[in-house]
């Protein structure tokens, strides 16, 4: 709702970022869908900022660029990767490596919908490795600039797959 997204954005900038999740709900919301099924058109569910969504899904991306300009305003930044230290960093790591095998899937199947499920999935992975891995409060320089880099290249990620499927990430909400 307006209420929610971008109520202390300027006038202009409310419309633009309302104008983009619109379309990101509808977008995703039939594209997440096998072509050949059939589904319920749920406007409710649809514009939910949570579940599987493009709100949602635009929120995540959104989230992660503000860790990184956080990030970069404390004068920190990405550095090589590092083995990971946790289960849930390995498993951001893996998911994000599927990516290509996912899109070549999709295009081979006129499937969207693995893109959108795919999308999704990095989003719930990156979650779930912020919710463990406090980035931006990691007391190892190696550590937490390796974070940084695994952050900034699920945001690539993340945008990449929204963009495939027609989703503009916008710059706040």
């Amino acid at each position: 709702s307006e209420a929610r997204i971008g109520a202390d954005l300027p006038e202009v900038e409310r419309q633009d970022v309302a104008t983009a999740v619109a379309a990101a709900a509808l977008k995703f919301g039939d594209l997440a869908n096998h072509r050949t099924s059939n589904y319920v058109f749920d406007l409710d569910r649809f514009t939910s900022l949570e579940g599987k969504t493009g709100p949602y899904l635009q929120y995540a991306a959104v989230r992660i660029a503000s860790i990184l300009r956080k990030a970069a305003d404390a004068g920190l930044g990405g550095g090589p990767p590092i083995a990971p230290a946790t289960d849930v960093e390995r498993a951001l790591v893996l998911r994000l490596a599927t990516v290509p095998e996912i899109v070549l899937r999709a295009w081979d199947l006129r499937a969207p919908n693995h893109i959108a499920e795919t999308a999704y999935e990095i989003a719930g992975a990156f979650n779930r490795f912020y919710e463990h891995c406090h980035v931006l409060g990691e007391e190892d320089p190696a550590r937490q600039a390796s974070w940084l880099t695994l952050v900034a290249a699920t945001l690539a990620v993340l945008t990449r797959l929204l963009d495939l499927l027609g989703i503009r990430v916008p710059d706040r909400m």
